[in-house]
């Protein structure tokens, strides 16, 4: 944290300054997530503030007539303002204080009954929050920080701790467990031994009904573990493991645990250990030189947590099935099926930051097995556009699993299976040289349809594709190099 952490004073927001002006008696505070991130000298995103001591209808037409309401929630107190003044300032909520009580305490947020309250004390408004770190206000009048549940301590420690009482809090809203997880994350910070204690007891609650309705949506569910993954994609592995989010969550991933594999070719462990090695070499130096640093995308992470889950499903040994050795047969398309039902039973795509194309996911985990049931050297030249330059599919995604699998696969040796990986790299490379093609797309095609059907008096239908393809074969192959070349291939055809 650093020493002397740089708050905004009222002059940097003009309208709540006029606002003062206008309302002598006003408090404005920052609350909440960017103060903390103040705190740890961070970027703050989400600019949250609080109003004291002007009346609701007063404050929504002061906002009306100084910038631009996007969203007014008068009933919860709450308003999306930005400014005319500086437009260059991103939208902020801005709200009365409230008091929150749960009605029914059956971890529901929505089933709450909110009071707005201008004159509350901003301490009282504090304790409805869910953490200590995001229970601070910071007075951007009189520039004094307002700290009553020492969550700068708790910061400054690296701590995750409820206000007040762990079960109240999580009773309130479950969906604050898997968000206590993220923080912990995100923070690298541990969750209190009480806190922590709680979460175990209550995550079952999360998959909670009422009149057969769940409790917690699960794109909330899906959101937090995808924000979680984003940051550490094995910690949040171990630490939703851990906690029984996972559990509660996915359970199908535990049947990775205890799944053999054959030391011949895993001496890393069972399938469980296979894919944390493959979500934590993410980070490795190794995978970034080979990618150059590029951004790790959700769908990939996903594809990795998944890649091998029809192993435990389709397991077959000598001794229990009488085969000549270990075997996973089908397990890629098992697993894409599986992939497939918990990603759309996880409502996966929905989370509008963090949402992902559940049909990519599923792709990869169904084809990747590629480099196993194919040898990379006689693979055809139009296969390998296929998968690792067609804009339909996820080939730079594809490529990275691949690698990822490969490394997380350990021999005897200590090493990892990397040869097949290397040789359709190499095949890429000889693609691209012999094209002259530069990044991760190929040039265009020398001919389209038209051309063929012209050339070769033909109707469109499947046989104009074909004639395409092997066209599009030679050219990859360097047979062909112009349009007049391979016009002159289809003249003698």
């Amino acid at each position: 944290m650093p020493m002397n952490p740089e708050f905004p004073n009222i002059s940097t927001y003009q309208a709540l300054e006029s606002l003062v002006k206008e309302f002598p008696q006003a408090q404005v505070f920052l609350v909440g997530g960017a103060v903390r991130d103040i705190l740890l000298g961070e970027k703050v995103t989400d600019i949250d503030m609080l109003v004291r001591n002007v009346e609701a209808d007063d404050l929504e037409e002061f906002l009306a007539n100084h910038g631009r309401v996007v969203f007014a929630g008068k009933r919860f107190g709450i308003w999306k303002f930005n400014e005319i003044a500086k437009p260059e300032n991103e939208i902020c909520d801005i709200a009365l204080p409230r008091t929150e009580f749960s009605m029914h305490k059956q971890g529901i947020y929505q089933d709450f009954d909110i009071k707005t309250d201008p004159k509350l004390d901003i301490e009282k408004d504090l304790e409805r929050r869910d953490f200590t770190i995001n229970a601070m206000a910071y007075n951007l009048v009189d520039e004094k920080l307002i700290d009553t549940h020492n969550g700068q301590k708790d910061l400054k420690d690296k701590i995750i701790r409820t206000v007040g009482s762990p079960r109240e809090r999580f009773q309130e809203d479950y969906s604050r467990m898997l968000r206590a997880l993220r923080f912990s994350l995100q923070l690298d910070s541990k969750i209190e031994k009480e806190t922590l204690a709680t979460i175990k007891k209550m995550i079952p609650n999360i998959n909670n009904e009422i009149d057969s309705k769940r409790v917690l949506a699960n794109e909330i569910v899906s959101e937090e573990l995808l924000k979680s993954l984003a940051i550490n994609p094995s910690a949040t592995l171990d630490l939703w493991d851990k906690t029984g989010a996972l559990e509660a969550a996915i359970p199908e991933l535990l049947e990775m645990k205890g799944c053999v594999q054959p030391e011949n070719w895993h001496t890393e462990g069972d399938v469980w250990d296979h894919t944390r090695l493959a979500l934590e070499k993410l980070s490795s130096n190794e995978f970034k030189k080979e990618f150059n640093d590029e951004p790790i995308e959700l769908e990939l992470v996903m594809a990795a947590l998944f890649h091998d889950i029809g192993k435990p499903y389709t397991l077959k040994t000598p001794e229990k099935d009488g085969v000549d050795r270990i075997r996973y047969d089908d397990h890629d398309e098992v697993g894409a099926t599986m992939a497939k039902q918990i990603l759309e039973r996880l409502r996966a795509s929905a989370p509008s930051e963090v949402g992902i194309n559940i049909n990519h996911v599923v792709w990869m985990v169904q084809h990747h097995m590629l480099l196993v049931h194919g040898d990379p050297d006689i693979m055809r030249p139009n296969t390998i556009e296929k998968y690792f330059f067609s804009s339909k599919y996820p080939s730079r995604n594809f490529l990275k699993l691949l690698y990822l699998d490969s490394l997380a696969t350990i021999g005897p040796d200590g090493k990892s299976f990397t040869e097949k990986y290397e040789q359709i790299c190499n095949r890429i490379d000889a693609i691209k040289k012999k094209t002259q093609s530069h990044g991760t797309k190929l040039v265009k095609p020398l001919i389209t349809g038209e051309h063929v059907m012209d050339l070769l008096n033909l109707k469109p239908g499947k046989k104009v594709g074909k004639v395409l393809e092997e066209v599009r074969s030679k050219q990859l192959s360097g047979k062909l190099a112009s349009k007049d070349q391979a016009l002159e291939y289809l003249k003698q055809l």
